[in-house]
Parts: structure tokens; C-alpha cells; sequence
């Protein structure tokens, strides 16, 4: 019987369902929720999606929302690392979906808002416009999370900073320089926040943000998550030592590809006088009017130039740059990003973090001086799978870092020919601007603003070349040895320009190109001249070593060819060193000792160089193998200022050095332990020399105390609101019981009673006299 009953229980076990008892469960360790539902996302749903990641739904409804379906590639490599609470610094090219990268995974761990007193998320920006986008990207990805926000950025009221803080938000988004200068008011200790992201982190950790950084990551907890996300960052981790990074992951997806597949390059070779004609030329005939284009400049003075020059041809344009008014920058900022002007016109400065997804074209009106500046620039095209073209203007002196780029990109320098058809990574000559030319010199003479302008951007261009950094000895190597003045027309403007014009052009080119064979004392000169006599003379001496020197050039031209043909005519396999013949532009190089090279084996040869030397040399913040603090005492512009104070920064302290026993320079080296620098530049003591505008000023206007302020909480997690009472609040209360027992006891009532038997004795005594006549004392009473 004892057998029957048991199996009745098993059977009516297996039919019926039950709740789970505390029995069931053999572990007190609470299943991983995350993976169960990554588990069984994977059985319905394809690989490789959010639906993988093990997503909360609040989260995953918003990237649904938001319209993503599938991750990028810098998504899928860096969420699930970020999940499991590594560091990372993850690099990928510009518009490869870098900011949902860091908020996602955010969202994940944060999930709901809590009562704990403090941020739990903190996400530094380089610039305030790249601050407001993710602000906005935040709400959006964000949206059904329900988790408080708060913006910190200079230029806004410091009262409403102090506010949005007081509201206990979960997520701090802000610049360093008002961050920190908020969070040295009001004494924050930051000791709640868990996760940290600094985007651009290329510019965040230069000299700029040095002093901010390390005061806003002192006051950072030991145990929080740090994560780096940048375009451009370089292998070695030691340059971002200030981060404070435990274990970090690295993830490089722009190894191979720095540029997307989607962005052509051209290239046009134009004098520095030529490129106001150009510009116009590009905006007018091969930019089309839907397209939207940014123009990179030097200096704020070239933006105010050129966006007066195109403002009176009527090309409508925005413009910023760094000086600019913060009302002015939001309108023309908002003029772009409406279409209602196609045209924007910045500097790298004031460009930095400006994100306009649906851009078309960038002109690089001045050549950047770094490559890594030039991804910054290409890359705001061609994100997200649309196609763009990047027009840089190359003027001669600007020649080598065009040498520099390709070297860093891994890309020959092509010069156009005849036989060029297409667009892309081609070098090209300017021959059609002679009737814009002529056009922008009448403007010019009509219009004496015009002419002060473009007086004053020459000035600061000289200003700007002497802050420039210089290219590399190779480059100049190359351009010297480099003959420009055979390339052909651009194919980008040969489409539009007839044969018999074509020909006109190459006839009027070669012309400008012409190189007399005589000198200036040979012309129009006859045999009574000296000078006519003096030369001849030279020339009839130097003639015997001109020759043999061309002759002896020949025949080891010809020695060394028919050599080689005789060896891999006998010889079919060769052991050694190949002699390299032939120089990188084409011309055989000389048989001389410097030239040769020594029969190195390809197998064990160690090279003093690595093989990605010019890509790493590109990215690097600074120097080759110096450390990080190094780095950033060295006057280092990879964006340089469009101002002169600015540009002159970098110059402007000197310190006598002890041990060297001369003066050095000290940029970027300021005292960062007893000073700090605000969001307006003043330097200010970090403990005493405070403004006091938050203990001083905002509490004792709005009357809050720091009641809430403390890390008090109960066991489940909530935090115990403060019974302390302000002796306002206490003298309030008083008066309060003390009318309330006033009006309880019937003392309103005996209060009337008091007054009319009051006014009766005054009518009944002598001062009552008089009747209708009423005397002086009556009227008072």
C-alpha cells in the first residue's frame, strides 16, 4: 500500500503544476537572470543581434525604439566585456556607433533609479556640444529606464547645476572644467559612482583637462568600472595612466581600415592666393545644393574671411569658432543642422565634437598637420553607410604632410595623368580659375571690408605657421625629389571642359611651368657685356664635367641592367639581400656607398623600426617612446587654437630647472596639486580660495540643508530622511501651536467681548461728552 500511494503522488506530481518550495532549491545563489535570457533569446532569435547580449526589457525596448536592429562592430565587440565589469579602451573610426557602445551596457547595470544618495554614472566630454548630443542620446536609448539625468556644462547658471545635482540624478553628464569646478563648491566625494566614460579620450588626456582629470579622479571610488572610447587612441596604455585603469581590455577595429570604404579622397594642388577661387569654384559647380559641407580653416580669422567672401556671393553659411558667443554658436549650430544653411564653416577647435550625421562633404581649406587630424575631419562623412568626399586644398608648403597622411594611411600618392578616369586618392592641378580669380579681385576692390579681412588672415596665418608642427624628414625628402609640374587636370574637373579648352589650359600650364636653361646674365646679352663674358667662360669650363658626369650616369644605367638580365637569365633562384635599383619616385638611384644595402636574411633580421612605425607614429599623442607625462609638457597641437592667444600658449611659460641648470619650458605643467583651473580659466586654491557660491549663496537663498546629503540608508537600501529641524522651522511651529491653542480655547470670542465692554466705559466717561457733537477724543477713539 505504502508503494501504490507513493506512486499516485508521483503521478500527480508530473500532471499537476506547483510553485517551487524553499526545498527545491539546493543553492542559496540566485540563478544569473542575465544568462538565462541570453539563453533563450539564442534559441528563438538569430545570432549576433541585441536580442543575444541578455538585454533587460526597458533596455532592450528602447534600442527597438530608438530603430537599431543589428549592433556595429565596435557594439558587438565591447558590450559583452563591459557587462562582465572589465576596464576597456576601445578605439573605432568616427560614426561607427561608438556613444550607444558605453550606454547600453550603462543602462544594463544601472536598471532603475534607487534612493542611495549620490550618481552612480559619471560621463566626461571634451566640448559642450558633444555633451548636449549625448545628453540627448541618453533620453532617447534611455527612455523607458526611468533613470534622472543630469547636464553640467560651462556657460549655463551654476544655480540650476546646483539644483539638478540636489535632485539625486543617476547619471552626470558634463565638460571637466565645470564639472570640476561644481564639485569643488559643494565638496562632492563622487564616492557612489560606478561607472566612468570618457569620451574622446585623445583630447580629454592631453594638457588641456591635465589639472581637472586628476582632481575629479581623486574623488572617484577605487572599485568603479573606467571605460576609454575614442577615433584615435595608441597601443601603448601607459600614455593613459592618469585613468586609473585596472586590468583594461584593448579593442582596435580601425587596425586595417582607419577610413571607411565609403569616403573618396581628392586632392588639389593650388597656390595660397588660388584657394578663396577654388572654394567658390567647388561650392558652386561640383558640391551639389542639396548636399550639406563643412569647410576646416586655421584660424577664427580665416572663418570670419571666408564666410563674409561667400556671405556677398550668395552661398548661405554658418559658422563657429572658438570665441565664439555661446547664443551665437546654439543659432548657427541650429541654422546646419535645419538645412537652412548648407554651409558650415569651423575650425578644429570649435569642430570638435559637433556630430551631423547626414554630412556629405568636408573641404579641408587648410591642410591638417597631423594625420590623426585628418581622420577626426574625414571622418564625419561616411557615417552609417553613406557615402562622402573629402576636397583638401594643397598649397606647396603644405605638400609634405599630404607626404605624411598617405605614409600613415598606407596609401601610394597618385599624381593625375591623362589616363585617370576616376575620383578617389588623386592628385591633381587647378587650370580653370582664371574667371573665378578675376571675379574675386573686383569683389575685392569693391568691398574695403573684404580687403581688412583678408588682411587680417594673412597675418594670422603667419602666426599659425609658426605654431605648426613640423612633418617629417622623409616627407621633405620626397617633395623635393618629386617633379609636380608634370601632373594633368584633376579628373573630377575634366568632365566639364571641352578638347580645344583642354588643350588651351595644358599650353597656359606649361607655360607657367617653363624653367629657362640660361641664367638672367645670358639674355639680351652680346660680347662687349662682362657679365655675357664672365658666363661664357663658366660654361665653357664646366661643360667637359657636366658631360662626363651624364655619360658615366648612362653606362652604369646600362652596367647595372644588363647584370641583372644576365643573372635571371643563368640563375633561378637568388640567395641574399635584393639590391633595391630603383628610388620611391621612379629615378635609379646612384651606385654609391649610402645606397647600398647589406645582404640582410629576411628570416632572422630584426629591424630597429616596427612594421606599423608610421601608423602608430600617426596616432601617438606625442613623441616616440616617452612617457605620458613627458608627453604632455611637450607642446603637442594636434588641435591648434584659432586665436593668437592661443596659439602663442604654448610658449608663454618658462622655469628654471635645477638639475639642467637653464630654463625649460613648463606647458601644461602647472602646480595640479594645490591649484586647479575653472571652466573660465581663473586658477584657483583648491581648499581655501573658493567662491563659496554654494554654501554662501545658493543654500542660503533657497534654504536647503544638507540633511539628505549624508550616505545614511536603512538595511533594505533606502535612505533615512533627516529629522533635524532649522530653528526657522522650529520658531514656525510654535507660533502655529500657539494660535492653534488660542483659537481652541474660545479666545476669539472673549477677545470681542473685551473690545465691546472696552469701547462702553469710554463712551460712558467724560471723553464720551457732547452727543452728536462729538468731541477730539471721541473722533480718535
Amino acid at each position: 500500500k505504502k508503494e501504490e500511494t507513493d506512486e499516485e503522488e508521483e503521478i500527480h506530481r508530473r500532471k499537476l503544476p506547483r510553485f517551487p518550495t524553499t526545498s527545491d532549491c539546493l543553492s542559496d545563489v540566485e540563478p544569473d537572470t542575465r544568462q538565462l535570457v541570453r539563453a533563450q533569446n539564442k534559441k528563438k532569435k538569430k545570432s549576433g543581434g541585441f536580442q543575444s547580449m541578455g538585454l533587460s526589457y526597458p533596455v532592450y525596448k528602447g534600442i527597438m525604439k530608438k530603430g537599431y536592429k543589428v549592433p556595429t562592430p565596435i557594439q558587438r565587440k565591447t558590450v559583452p566585456v563591459i557587462l562582465d565589469g572589465k576596464d576597456i579602451v576601445a578605439m573605432a573610426r568616427t560614426g561607427s556607433g561608438k556613444t550607444a557602445a558605453f550606454l547600453v551596457p550603462m543602462f544594463e547595470k544601472l536598471k532603475a533609479p534607487q534612493a542611495q544618495t549620490g550618481a552612480r554614472a559619471l560621463i566626461l566630454t571634451p566640448t559642450r556640444e558633444l555633451a548636449l548630443q549625448t545628453m540627448k542620446f541618453t533620453k532617447e536609448l534611455g527612455k523607458y529606464t526611468g533613470l534622472k539625468t543630469a547636464l553640467i556644462l560651462g556657460g549655463d547658471r551654476m544655480d540650476d547645476q546646483f539644483a539638478a545635482l540636489h535632485e539625486n540624478p543617476d547619471i552626470i553628464i558634463g565638460t571637466p572644467g565645470r564639472l570640476m569646478h561644481v564639485v569643488s563648491e559643494m565638496n562632492l566625494k563622487l564616492q557612489s559612482v560606478e561607472y566612468v566614460v570618457f569620451d574622446e579620450a585623445d583630447r580629454l588626456f592631453e594638457m588641456g583637462f591635465a589639472e581637472q582629470l586628476q582632481e575629479i579622479i581623486r574623488r572617484l571610488p577605487d572599485t568603479r568600472q573606467t571605460l576609454l572610447f575614442s577615433a584615435t587612441l595608441p597601443k601603448l596604455l601607459v600614455e593613459f595612466a592618469r585613468a586609473g585603469l585596472t586590468e583594461p581590455v584593448l579593442i582596435r577595429l580601425d587596425v586595417d581600415s582607419k577610413l571607411s570604404d565609403q569616403i573618396k579622397l581628392s586632392f588639389f594642388h593650388v597656390r595660397m592666393d588660388d584657394k578663396q577661387a577654388l572654394l567658390l569654384y567647388l561650392l558652386r559647380n561640383v558640391v551639389k545644393p542639396q548636399e550639406q559641407t563643412v569647410v576646416f580653416v586655421a584660424t577664427k580669422h580665416h572663418v570670419e574671411y571666408i564666410k563674409e567672401l561667400l556671405t556677398s556671393e550668395g552661398v548661405e553659411c554658418a559658422y563657429i569658432y572658438s570665441a565664439l558667443d555661446q547664443t551665437a554658436r546654439k543659432i548657427n549650430i541650429g541654422k546646419f543642422v535645419h538645412r537652412k544653411a548648407m554651409v558650415l564653416i569651423v575650425t578644429d577647435v570649435a569642430a570638435r565634437g559637433i556630430d551631423i550625421p547626414m554630412l556629405d562633404n568636408v573641404i579641408n581649406y587648410n591642410f591638417p598637420s597631423k594625420p590623426k587630424l585628418f581622420l577626426h575631419r574625414v571622418g564625419r562623412v561616411g557615417r552609417a553607410g553613406r557615402s562622402g568626399i573629402a576636397y583638401s586644398l594643397i598649397c606647396p608648403d603644405e605638400m609634405p604632410f599630404v607626404y605624411d597622411l598617405h605614409l600613415f594611411l598606407g596609401r601610394p600618392v597618385q599624381f593625375a595623368t591623362h589616363e585617370h578616369t576616376q575620383v578617389d586618392a588623386i592628385f591633381g592641378p587647378l587650370l580653370i580659375l582664371d574667371d573665378e580669380s578675376s571675379h574675386l579681385t573686383t569683389i575685392h576692390e569693391n568691398s574695403l571690408d573684404l580687403q581688412n579681412m583678408h588682411h587680417v588672415s594673412e597675418n594670422a596665418y603667419k602666426q599659425y605657421l609658426k605654431s605648426r608642427p613640423n612633418p617629417s624628414p622623409e616627407s621633405f625628402r620626397r617633395v623635393k625629389n618629386t617633379d609636380l609640374s608634370s601632373m594633368s587636370v584633376h579628373p573630377l574637373l575634366v568632365s566639364g571642359l571641352g578638347k580645344t579648352e583642354l588643350e588651351r589650359l595644358q599650353i597656359v600650364d606649361a607655360i607657367k611651368g617653363y624653367k629657362s636653361k640660361s641664367t638672367i646674365f645670358e639674355i639680351n646679352s652680346n660680347s662687349k657685356t662682362q657679365a655675357g663674358e664672365v658666363m661664357r667662360t663658366k660654361r665653357s669650363k664646366d661643360t667637359r664635367l657636366v658631360d662626363k658626369y651624364s655619360k658615366q650616369r648612362d653606362n652604369l644605367a646600362a652596367e647595372s641592367q644588363s647584370v641583372r638580365a644576365c643573372v635571371r637569365g643563368v640563375f633561378s633562384v637568388v640567395v641574399g639581400g635584393k639590391r633595391r635599383s630603383l628610388q620611391e619616385d621612379g629615378e635609379e638611384g646612384q651606385k654609391n656607398k649610402r645606397s647600398r644595402q647589406s645582404g640582410k636574411d629576411e628570416d632572422y633580421y630584426i629591424p630597429y623600426r616596427p612594421k606599423d612605425f608610421n601608423s602608430e607614429r600617426g596616432l601617438s599623442l606625442g613623441g616616440e617612446g616617452t612617457a605620458f607625462d613627458q608627453q604632455a609638457s611637450s607642446a603637442v597641437l594636434d588641435l591648434m587654437g584659432d586665436d593668437g592667444a592661443k596659439l602663442n600658449q604654448h610658449k608663454s611659460i618658462m622655469k628654471w630647472d635645477r638639475k639642467r641648470k637653464r630654463f625649460v619650458r613648463e606647458a601644461g605643467k602647472e602646480d595640479q596639486k594645490k591649484k586647479i583651473r575653472t571652466d573660465g580659466g581663473q586658477v584657483i586654491n583648491n581648499n581655501k580660495n573658493r567662491k563659496n557660491l554654494y554654501p554662501l549663496c545658493w543654500k542660503k537663498k533657497y534654504k536647503v540643508d544638507d540633511g539628505g546629503s549624508g550616505p545614511q540608508q536603512t538595511p533594505g537600501g533606502r535612505r533615512v530622511r533627516s529629522e533635524l529641524k532649522t530653528p526657522e522651522q522650529i520658531l514656525k511651529q510654535r507660533k502655529k501651536h500657539q494660535k492653534h491653542q488660542f483659537l481652541q480655547s474660545g479666545g476669539l470670542k472673549n477677545l470681542r467681548n473685551k473690545n465691546k465692554q472696552w469701547v462702553g466705559e469710554v463712551n460712558k466717561s467724560g471723553f464720551g461728552r457732547g452727543g452728536q457733537k462729538k468731541g477730539k477724543m471721541r473722533k480718535r477713539l
